[in-house]
């Protein structure tokens, strides 16, 4: 949690004014016992009026002055807490948007979300109450402390019984919420990606009539959750009374024995009311270090959870002398590429070598696991490669900056992603300044602008959370306006036609041929129809390149793409392509 601290670097300045406030504050309340001795040894008993009025008045200004400086170290240590929960929270979100896929395989959503809300939140708390005690729990136990014995030493040995008992405690408490706190906190990350799973996957889970199932896990993990929280919470209700306790007994015993020393003439009565105070401001200060304690544990555990994920080195990272690919433009090339996801036994990609070219179209084909979307994702460096080399206008696109290099990619990924908002926010997203026509003329070759203008507030119609909406054809359509709209110099689509119909693929990649003329496209696709027109087909098999060549030469040269065709086309269809 220590760690943590640097992040309040910018508040540094507020935390001394903090700090001196509940100096001043701890000084005002050590005082005013004093002050009440004099006034009663002094005043009352010796039945001096005007000395009452002016230790009186002394007091008011002193408590006036105590009260202020707690309410401004207050408004202070809030702020900088708040502060610093925002901090905290952008550290981890812009850290966790530099992750390569690998690491976002690693640490789960529900976690990360988890992490940068509930933990933060633990951790700010804390932040607060350490804030406000950091100067006046220790102050006040050890100046208390001297304070009482000064008023009598004899009585102070009460404090001999007390302090072993509350540290006791204090360590008995601590030793079992510690452990507890950080299951709790993983419980927390599992009730939340079943409670993920169950609002994203709602269709499937009705679909297949698996309510009641989903309803079985969330209770599961809701009463893990609550049994742990349960037993936590039991610790932290132990420690109220048990403190409480100890405030009443010694309060009793400081009466009773002060008064039996008051009544020897062994003690004056102002210093018992004196002595009384400062036993109380001490037991006060140890009940908040107490609780300071109950708190820390869980925070200690999140503080834990979020260095975790900053401590998570991204895979991906520029190079310490990059270089710029200005001299050629949309040019990619794969030399000898292998790559291997992490803890796999078989490499994803073994051996791939191919180019693609401005104004050519490379088509990517091949079965279920063949590495289709695999290859392309390597072009924008979501993963490195373990050997060879992934050339983006003759420049390794792990010698470029990643800003660059995906400046050059207009990217649809296979799963269209679309985000809340407005249909021209969600376009805008790939290029931010677009005028108003640039996105009309990307959502018509798109063929979106059809069921755009048929919405009842057209470009400003909204989008649900995920695009539940629209249509998978729709969704595609949005993304590939959205990737359109960039006009750059690289467009991948991993498989972004497969949810529209024929007609609406064919006016689609119409429009698109004159749209894209002078850009390098690579098309991951199922379809043979989608691919049969590419300059160049690239035929993937369990990793490898079997075949490359356009749809005449693959036919006769390429059985595995033959194959696909066959699993697709007609036999009369096939003989016409043959010949």
């Amino acid at each position: 949690m220590i760690r943590l601290l640097r992040f309040l670097q910018p508040y540094r300045l507020l935390i001394v004014v903090v700090l001196l406030l509940a100096l001043a504050q701890t000084v005002a309340n050590l005082y005013l016992p004093t002050l009440m001795a004099d006034i009663v040894d002094k005043g009352i008993v010796r039945k001096d009026i005007g000395y009452i009025w002016q230790i009186g008045g002394l007091m008011l200004l002193v408590t006036i002055g105590g009260t202020i400086c707690a309410i401004f170290g207050s408004l202070y240590s809030a702020r900088v807490a708040v502060g610093f929960g925002k901090i905290l929270r952008a550290k981890i979100f812009h850290h966790a948007e530099k992750f390569s896929l690998h690491e976002f395989d690693s640490v789960s959503t529900a976690s990360l979300i988890t992490r940068t809300t509930n933990d933060t939140t633990q951790v700010q708390q804390v932040a607060i109450l350490v804030l406000g005690m950091l100067i006046t729990a220790p102050i006040t136990l050890v100046v208390g402390v001297i304070l009482a014995i000064s008023q009598d030493a004899a009585l102070s040995l009460i404090f001999v019984v007390i302090a072993p008992f509350l540290v006791g405690v204090i360590i008995l408490v601590m030793s079992k919420s510690i452990p507890l706190s950080r299951i709790m906190q993983v419980k927390l990350d599992k009730l939340n990606l079943i409670l993920d799973e169950g609002l994203t996957g709602v269709r499937v889970i009705r679909a297949f009539d698996r309510i009641k199932h989903e309803q079985k896990r969330f209770d599961e993990a809701n009463r893990d959750l609550t049994n742990v929280a349960v037993s936590v919470n039991r610790l932290t209700a132990l420690m109220m009374p048990t403190m409480m306790l100890v405030l009443n007994v010694s309060s009793v015993a400081i009466l009773w024995f002060g008064a039996i020393r008051v009544s020897n003439n062994d003690m004056q009565l102002g210093a018992l009311i004196a002595f009384l105070q400062y036993a109380m401001q001490i037991l006060f200060a140890l009940l908040m270090v107490s609780m300071m304690f109950i708190m820390i544990p869980r925070a200690a555990a999140s503080a834990t959870r979020i260095n975790e994920v900053l401590d998570l080195e991204p895979e991906i990272t520029d190079a310490a002398e990059v270089k710029r690919a200005d001299e050629l433009t949309g040019y990619v090339e794969f030399e000898d590429v292998t790559f291997s996801y992490p803890g796999a036994e078989e490499p994803a990609l073994c051996n791939i070598s191919f180019q693609a070219r401005p104004g050519e179209v490379t088509a990517i084909i091949g079965g279920t696991g063949a590495g289709k979307s695999t290859l392309v994702s390597l072009i924008p460096r979501f993963y490195d490669v373990d050997s060879g080399r992934v050339l983006v206008d003759g420049v390794d696109v792990r010698e470029m900056t990643q800003e660059h290099l995906r400046e050059k990619i207009g990217f649809v990924p296979q799963k269209a992603v679309l985000f809340s908002g407005t249909i021209d926010e969600n376009i805008r997203f790939g290029k931010h300044d677009a005028s108003e026509d640039e996105i009309q003329y990307a959502s018509e070759v798109a063929q979106a602008s059809e069921f755009i203008s048929g919405m009842q507030d057209g470009f400003s119609s909204m989008i649900a959370q995920g695009g539940t909406n629209v249509s998978g054809g729709q969704k595609q359509r949005l993304s590939i306006a959205r990737a359109l709209v960039r006009r750059p110099e690289i467009y991948v689509f991993d498989d972004s036609f497969s949810a529209l119909d024929y007609k609406t693929d064919a006016k689609l990649r119409k429009a698109l041929k004159k749209e894209i003329s002078n850009s390098t496209v690579l098309i991951v696709a199922q379809r043979v129809s989608t691919v049969m027109d590419a300059d160049q087909i690239i035929v993937l098999d369990e990793g490898r390149i079997t075949g490359i060549g356009n749809h005449r030469e693959l036919m006769n040269s390429s059985e595995v793409y033959r194959e696909i065709v066959a699993s697709q086309l007609s036999a009369q269809e096939m003989a016409e392509e043959i010949a």
